[in-house]
């Protein structure tokens, strides 16, 4: 599930003795599903319930028992728990039996597994798995408690058939379900978390007839990148997008599609109110005809030259700047040609705005080059370069730039 919480997440996955390790296959399907790359370490007990091979196929990396191969020995090569504990995102321990989980609460470091989470560094997860009496032991139910005052998550054993037949809790949770709690719990972790972000992007068009218009060569990739990046954040993300052709990436966004500067604004100022943060990138046409034909304007007719009556658009940014509340950020961007400074900075000063980010037309910048290179400039006078670079990275850095000045909680 790209852009998810686990999209890209580097995942320890720690299979402990149980029958129920045979749902560690179907986790590590499930995890790599979500996007995430996960790397397996079992303890001995667990091969009894699955095989290495099974999980290191499904995995497509290595899986690690031991502290030394067999075939290693001799050498002194090693499964660096420390190295694994640190390559870690998050670690999940599943299933979690009731032999691994005294060993995480007494720090008992005799196989790989409890090695490795004595190291990580990151988000530990456990799902417990055992029989019902096993669970519902007061050792067990200690252990648990102590876990969770450690920061440990634990993630509840579900109701249903065990495999010694009886009914009741101690089933470890299914794959599905494991996805889903760790990703909700990820999600609210984000600076971003419920909150509305509203971006625009593309080029608009104004039109003098109906087959020919007033535009630019606006992609749209600048605005998509840090639609993206706020999304990965947490953020629910609506996109007012101008009419590109350029194939963008619109997936886990809400588009809403315009095509003049005017359709642009309308659709801004309906989302603007309930956005925390609003992005202008869209470059929007300076002027619009004060009239449009209704039929396609013929070269005949102009008698070898013509002239257009034109009006200025409304101007966006400056619009939402004059009702901006306190609890708001408001971003523009500015693409010049020379002087860029100082039309950004006057820009900033008479828009309302609380950044403007300035870019400028190269080869390697601007409209239809997929590389960018802006300077971010502040109310409080504060600037910022960031050197050229693919624009969806670029996003990325800018957003993390916004949300670190403006302390976003």
């Amino acid at each position: 599930m790209e852009n998810g919480p686990l999209y890209q997440r580097k995942v320890l996955l720690g299979v402990s003795g149980s029958i129920a390790a045979y749902k560690s296959a179907f986790l590590v399907r499930e995890l790599i599903k979500w996007g995430a790359e996960v790397q397996v370490v079992m303890t001995t007990a667990a091969k009894d319930f699955i095989t290495p091979l099974t999980l290191s196929t499904l995995s497509t990396r290595p899986v690690y028992s031991t502290f030394l191969h067999e075939k290693d020995e001799k050498y002194g090569v090693w499964n660096n728990h420390v190295d694994l504990g640190l390559w870690a995102d998050l670690m999940i321990i599943a299933p979690a039996s009731s032999n691994t989980l005294s060993k995480l609460v007494t720090g008992a470091c005799d196989d790989l597994l409890s090695a490795v989470y004595m190291s990580a560094k990151c988000p530990v997860y456990v799902a417990p798995a055992m029989d019902l009496d096993m669970y519902k032991n007061e050792a067990t139910s200690s252990n648990l408690e102590e876990l969770t005052a450690r920061g440990v998550t634990v993630i509840p054993a579900e109701h249903g058939e065990l495999a010694s037949g009886l009914i009741g809790q101690g089933r470890m949770a299914e794959p599905e379900d494991i996805c889903q709690f760790i990703s909700a719990q990820l999600l609210e972790q984000l600076p971003l978390y419920g909150k509305n972000v509203l971006i625009n992007a593309g080029p608009t068009h104004e039109h003098i007839d109906p087959v020919r218009y007033l535009g630019n060569n606006s992609t749209g990739q600048m605005g998509v990148a840090l639609a993206h990046a706020a999304r990965s954040l947490g953020a629910t993300v609506t996109l007012v997008l101008g009419p590109t052709h350029y194939p963008l990436d619109l997936s886990g966004l809400h588009v809403v599609r315009v095509v003049s500067a005017k359709e642009m604004l309308t659709a801004m100022q309906e989302y603007y109110s309930s956005s925390v943060l609003t992005i202008c990138t869209a470059a929007v046409s300076d002027f619009v005809p004060k009239t449009a034909a209704d039929k396609k304007l013929k070269k005949t007719t102009m008698k070898g030259s013509m002239s257009i009556d034109l009006e200025e658009t409304p101007d966006i940014l400056a619009t939402l700047g004059q009702t901006k509340r306190i609890d708001q950020r408001l971003i523009g961007f500015a693409l010049e040609t020379n002087d860029g400074v100082g039309y950004a900075k006057d820009k900033l000063r008479t828009k309302n705005a609380d950044a403007i980010v300035l870019n400028t037309l190269s080869s390697t910048t601007g409209f239809e080059s997929n590389t960018n290179a802006v300077e971010v400039f502040f109310q409080d006078g504060e600037q910022h370069s960031l050197p050229l670079t693919v624009k969806s990275e670029l996003g990325e850095q800018l957003l993390h730039r916004v949300l670190d000045k403006f302390q976003w909680v």
